[in-house]
Parts: structure tokens; sequence; C-alpha cells
């Protein structure tokens, strides 16, 4: 029962790798997007407003959803082994 337990806990944490890996990517390539096209700096600046609001609405989210989930897994499958 243990080795299941360690197993479930490590596919639990790949997944949330993967889910916070995935956003990071996906901002770093706007930023490599935006480094291509070149900007002037009311561009940049228009763009950094844009972030601040989008961050907050879609990434911060997106985080919380995929933290919670694991951190709520977590705990079960901690008081399935202690039970």
């Amino acid at each position: 029962m243990g080795t299941s337990l360690f197993i479930i806990i490590g596919f639990l944490f790949i997944i949330t790798l993967v889910g916070t890996i995935l956003i990071g990517k996906s901002e770093s390539d706007k930023v490599k997007k935006y480094e291509q096209e070149g900007a002037t700096a009311s561009d940049e600046l228009n763009r950094s407003l844009e972030y601040e609001s989008s961050s907050l609405k879609k990434n911060i989210p997106s985080l919380l959803i995929i933290y919670t989930v694991v951190i709520i897994a977590g705990i079960i499958t901690l008081a399935i082994y202690i039970f």
C-alpha cells in the first residue's frame, strides 16, 4: 500500500510540474514573439500594462487551481495512508 501511495504522490507532483512549466512556457513564448517583432517604448509600455492585468486574470487562477487540486489530493492520499 505504501508503494502505491508514493506512486500517486509522484504522479501528482509530475502533473503539477508540467502544468506550471506549460504556463511559464506560454509566457516565455509571448516574450520571444515580442522581441522578434521589435517595438517602440510605447508598445512595450502597453504590453506591460496588458500583461499585468491579464496575468492576474489568467495565470494566477490557473496556478491556484493546479496547486489546490494537488494539495487536496495529497492530503487525501496521506489520510488514506494514515488510516
